[in-house]
């Protein structure tokens, strides 16, 4: 068979998995963020599997510039729905948006008038330098919350995409700069799209192996077993274990202490930290360590502002009492639980009184 036939094949197989992947998400997660992240980033990576070319150094026929820039505006897909699967408190705002209009707009502006004026490979460099930036935005958000997901399932999927990102994403953008203004280099083509239809293969596999309903949930609201100690069907072992824990939290109140990890916390309580993940996870009803420390903080800082004894304290005060590091994380947090910042309840509670 023709390397051609051979590369088309591969292509079409891509499309297919990834349009497949996307209006599965779609049906059943098209309401949350990360459902919606991860449909854009099904189509943009389909965009990316029927045009990319690697060491060509014209556009191409013009129906490529508008599927070239949406497969550019990708990595910026990428990096969101990075932030979207491992901080269940993410938001979409316009500024994201903004984001990838500029890099979209970008991509097009090299397309329609740098690359016919003969400044195609710098045209390419530039895409891909920016490219290589936001995969490693992406990485870097993968890595640095990794300690604080409870989720197990979550955490191993981590690996698979810092792999996935750093393999095909970044050595894409490194052969695209490498080879750009040579010939169209058939064999690196075909080989680049074995490996995308490849990691399409195994990201939907993963996700079926491990429950997309652990990437793509709804909330990260806490069940009611996380303010009642006795919780159905929970061994007697994990059910000491979890009296010991709220004590830590109500009595010594760890949650105070600058940077306390979840290690910390499972070596106060001699078990490994796997156990305590666990434990956390599926018998308190949390998905993040860092939302469940929080979750005793703002029950602290609310009853601090609920006091009247303590109402010139100021706000920022009672939030670095209560283990915050600074003021606008404690705002945001407090406001995401009671739908009100800390001097609205303040306000409303003291005139209550």
């Amino acid at each position: 068979m023709p390397l051609a036939a051979i590369d088309i094949a591969l292509r079409a197989a891509a499309v297919a998995l990834l349009l497949m992947l996307g209006v599965a998400l779609a049906r059943d997660y098209r309401r949350s963020v990360t459902g919606r992240l991860g449909i854009a980033l099904a189509l943009g990576s389909a965009a990316h599997a029927a045009t990319f070319n690697i060491g060509l150094a014209s556009v191409g026929a013009n129906w490529h510039v508008p599927l070239i820039a949406l497969s550019t505006g990708n990595v910026v897909v990428l990096w969101l729905f990075c932030r979207a699967l491992f901080d269940d408190g993410f938001a979409l705002r316009g500024g994201h948006l903004l984001i990838w209009v500029a890099v979209t707009a970008f991509s097009l502006v090299n397309c329609l008038w740098l690359a016919p004026l003969g400044y195609a490979r710098v045209a390419i460099i530039a895409t891909n330098l920016l490219a290589l930036g936001f995969i490693a935005l992406a990485l870097a958000q993968t890595v640095s919350s990794w300690s604080a997901d409870l989720v197990e399932g979550r955490r191993r999927v981590r690996a698979f995409i810092v792999v996935a990102a750093a393999l095909y994403g970044g050595a894409n953008a490194v052969l695209q700069i490498v080879m750009s203004g040579g010939e169209p280099a058939g064999i690196a083509n075909a080989v680049n799209a074995a490996v995308l239809a490849a990691v399409v293969a195994a990201i939907s596999v993963t996700m079926v192996q491990i429950g997309a309903n652990d990437l793509f949930a709804m909330t990260d609201q806490p069940t009611a077993a996380a303010a009642v100690p006795v919780v159905p069907d929970v061994s007697a072992a994990d059910q000491k274990l979890i009296a010991a824990l709220l004590r830590l939290m109500a009595d010594e109140r760890i949650y105070r202490q600058d940077n306390v990890t979840i290690g910390a916390l499972a070596t106060r309580l001699s078990i490994p930290e796997y156990r305590l993940r666990r434990l956390i996870n599926q018998r308190l009803g949390y998905r993040n360590f860092n939302t469940f420390l929080n979750h005793h903080r703002i029950e602290e800082a609310k009853a601090a502002l609920a006091d009247p004894a303590q109402v010139v304290v100021p706000v920022i005060t009672i939030a670095m009492d209560a283990g915050f590091q600074s003021l606008g994380p404690f705002n945001r947090a407090f406001k995401a639980v009671t739908g009100v910042t800390p001097t609205e309840y303040r306000r409303l509670r003291v005139a209550a009184a």
